[in-house]
């Protein structure tokens, strides 16, 4: 079966980021010149899905809002002969089709993905964490939603972290298929020393099955009394399993202060306005520290 669907879940409260965040969220944070979460967005579309519910919470319109259309702006940036920032700004509302939903409340990820049950229904589909932008030549929801088609099975974007940080991540059990392609059997979220499974964990995106739902009816908070979406593809992976794809791109933590800025400084250098005159202005920087 072919996904069209996807969840980008965008309630969180962004308290790490904090003052930034006390009224603008935090995947409204800008990358050079576009908002972290429209690189979410853009990466699900390359990945040839169709429909989109983005999962927000109160003090969140800012999001819907740049997806909507916006008439004034168009008409005055066509009046004035801005064709392509026309185009750029038209571009974004016709994306793909974008569905909004408010999470009520603050009860967690695995929450959050349980109130897009409706919109699902019974299909498999992509989740896209809303703090991780990933940015490569092929998008990694579309990796794994190739390795999906392939064995039929929900997928894990993942990736090792050091010993240092796995206790602030999920830590999964993995066995090796081929190439970049693993089995996972087990997994845990934010591990104590002697619970940590492997240095894999899961990192911003999943392919989940339609199962999912059911068991996260079922799933009790735990850390954080919040209902966590690893404990939930904890029950799947240890009966059906789950199949884990260490992806190709760079990921970028959007709740994280320095993931901000390392987003920020190393897509500048590549970007096609103002590439070189920054990569210029960050050696004279460099030569003064």
């Amino acid at each position: 079966m072919q996904i069209k669907k996807a969840v980008i879940p965008a309630a969180g409260l962004g308290t790490r980021v904090l003052p930034a965040t006390k009224v603008m969220p935090k995947e409204m944070l800008p990358i050079v010149d576009k908002p972290a979460i429209q690189y979410i967005v853009e990466e699900a579309v390359a990945s040839g899905i169709e429909d989109i519910l983005i999962i927000t919470s109160r003090g969140k319109d800012l999001i819907e809002d740049h997806f909507d259309k916006t008439p004034e702006l168009e008409s005055r940036l066509y009046g004035t002969q801005k064709y392509k920032l026309h185009q750029d700004i038209l571009d974004i509302s016709n994306l793909a089709n974008i569905y909004f939903l408010r999470q009520k409340e603050a009860k967690g990820l695995g929450h959050a993905v349980l109130c897009a049950r409706s919109f699902v229904g019974n299909e498999p589909f992509a989740v896209l964490y809303g703090d991780d932008v990933i940015i490569g030549e092929k998008p990694v929801t579309k990796q794994l939603m190739e390795v999906y088609e392939k064995f039929e099975r929900g997928v894990l974007g993942v990736k090792k972290v050091s010993s240092d940080v796995i206790q602030n991540y999920s830590s999964i059990k993995i066995d090796p298929i081929y190439d970049n392609i693993y089995s996972c059997t087990d997994m845990i979220e934010k591990p104590s020393k002697d619970q940590v499974l492997s240095l894999y964990s899961i990192l911003g995106r999943c392919i989940l099955p339609p199962e999912i739902f059911e068991v996260l009816e079922n799933t009790k908070p735990g850390r954080g009394d919040e209902i966590q979406l690893t404990d939930a593809m904890c029950i799947i992976a240890q009966s059906t399993g789950f199949m884990a794809v260490d992806f190709i791109g760079k990921r970028y933590d959007m709740g994280d202060k320095l993931g901000i800025m390392k987003a920020s400084v190393e897509t500048a250098l590549t970007h096609p306005e103002i590439g070189e005159s920054f990569r210029g202005y960050l050696k004279k920087v460099c030569m003064n520290l």
